[in-house]
């Protein structure tokens, strides 16, 4: 049985954490440092996916045969080990994959192969984690001072966080992208109006977009450019339109897709029904401010109560408290008569 060899805190040996958060603190320090050398141009990989995206277009379209357009596919030898042996254990399920792919490409991943990896992640992780936790909680006994509703506890929690952890990266990725987009989103919608007034086509427009907005919110420009080849290769823009909604995860581009959807089935003019659109996002945008200025003084009712506050108190309290302490002090004992 292992027993701590310093000071403990809820049967935690404080030392051994504090190496724990130092050495995590320390790798995390030389990865800001090797992220900071090493700084690669952004713009160099969209524009590679984009021309892989364009190849594929291209090829699915020149190529007649379903098996020549399958061998134009890059595969990745890896992933099919993974399918196949998740399909072996038959835990792989299409409509799965399907969800995990659009969660990929609402992340910007573009490979749809990495969906397998991330179920895989979700079988493996669990075992490894749990595995490890159940080692070092009840055979090597490190934490002796636990009860076993504790343990059971920590082992739980880890199993659980370890099956949920591919997902909250994902939904991560998922949610800062869609942010970074509903910023530029208003913005892409006046240079959409201004294009369709000066003459462009929607193509040309997506371009010119994408073009433009494409330093100020690379995520926007990114899926402007996607939609704007598939628009260009694709039978229908119906289905470009459809793809772009698919692989951005908010209402407000579904929105813009259900209008240019409806603008070129029935005719209707594009810019009077995009400056709508752009003046509602507008307000939208002003309203989550308002909100989150309407929420400040809630939230900096805490930080007030146990941060500020004392420290006023020491400010305006203190010398007084220490001229009260001097003068009792003066008239103590020691100056009676």
């Amino acid at each position: 049985m292992l027993t701590p060899h310093g000071p403990t805190l809820l049967g935690v040996d404080v030392i051994f954490v504090g190496t724990c958060l130092v050495a995590v603190t320390a790798m995390a320090v030389m990865l800001a440092i090797y992220a900071a050398v090493t700084v690669r141009d952004p713009m160099a990989k969209r524009v590679k996916a984009l021309n892989e995206r364009r190849e594929h277009l291209k090829a699915g379209i020149v190529t007649g045969s379903a098996k020549k357009r399958v061998s134009l596919i890059r595969k990745n030898e890896t992933t099919d080990k993974l399918k196949g042996t998740l399909q072996s254990l038959r835990v792989l399920q299409d409509s799965q994959v399907a969800d995990v792919q659009q969660k990929l490409a609402q992340a910007g991943i573009r490979q749809k192969e990495w969906a397998v990896a991330i179920i895989f992640a979700r079988m493996v992780l669990p075992i490894v984690l749990g595995l490890t936790a159940a080692a070092v909680i009840y055979w090597a006994n490190h934490f002796p001072e636990w009860g076993a509703f504790k343990r059971f506890m920590a082992f739980a929690a880890t199993v659980g966080i370890a099956y949920k952890s591919p997902d909250i990266f994902v939904g991560n990725m998922v949610s800062k992208r869609t942010k970074e987009i509903r910023k530029g989103l208003p913005d892409a919608l006046d240079l959409l109006v201004i294009c369709a007034e000066a003459g462009l086509t929607i193509d040309a427009a997506f371009n010119r977009v994408a073009k433009e907005l494409g330093r100020a919110y690379p995520e926007l420009g990114d899926e402007f450019s996607l939609t704007a080849i598939e628009m260009s290769f694709l039978t229908e823009r119906r289905q470009a339109f459809e793809n772009l909604a698919y692989r951005v995860n908010l209402d407000a581009v579904k929105g813009v897709v259900t209008t240019m959807i409806q603008t070129e089935r029935y005719g209707t003019p594009l810019a009077s029904a995009l400056r709508v659109l752009s003046a509602e996002f507008r307000n939208e945008r002003m309203m989550r401010a308002e909100e989150k200025a309407a929420r400040l003084p809630a939230i900096m009712t805490v930080p007030l109560i146990l941060f500020i506050l004392p420290v006023l108190f020491v400010v305006i309290l203190g010398p007084a408290a220490c001229s009260i302490s001097d003068a009792f002090s003066a008239g103590g004992p020691g100056t009676t008569k």
